[in-house]
């Protein structure tokens, strides 16, 4: 074998190697596009229909449809503290702008968010719990305890 059949043949392995790696790249972002897709859907109130399947779990499963989704939860527990600007809110949950400004619509609907329009120089807009929402503060107080019980334990 000569050497530019060598070099051919080596360029060629690298080649596929670098093919592979790419494929294997996209295949991830094609996953992790399919797992914010199936959350979009589940913050929408598009989730399965599990209380006709159990009609004793209806107000467990319409309480999850409501606050369940993982965004819905975080925003809950960030609003906790009190009234706060979109884009502080936006730092905090480390959510991207739509995703925080669907969630946070989807919460005024669902009567758990108000939102406060400032009209001075700057805008602002500022969410905060309703009475609604601020009766989930129990609730969170609770996963908090049952995690630091429960959780702590498989970390060590």
């Amino acid at each position: 074998m000569s050497s530019p059949e060598l070099l051919e043949t080596d360029d060629a392995g690298t080649d596929a190697t670098t093919d592979a790696a790419t494929d294997a790249a996209e295949a991830t972002d094609a996953a992790t596009d399919a797992a914010e897709a199936t959350d979009a859907t589940t913050d929408r109130g598009g989730g399965t229909d599990a209380a006709a399947a159990n009609p004793g779990a209806c107000p467990v499963v319409d309480s999850i449809e409501q606050i369940g989704s993982r965004w819905r939860l975080v925003v809950l527990h960030e609003l906790q503290n009190g009234e706060v600007r979109f884009n502080e809110l936006k730092r905090s949950t480390d959510a991207n702008a739509r995703t925080l400004s669907r969630v946070l619509d989807d919460l005024q609907e669902t009567g758990f968010v108000e939102r406060r329009l400032e009209e001075e120089s700057p805008v602002a807009t500022y969410y905060s719990l309703t009475p609604k929402g601020e009766s989930l503060c129990p609730v969170f107080d609770a996963i908090e305890g049952w995690a630091d019980e429960w959780l702590a334990a498989c970390q060590e």
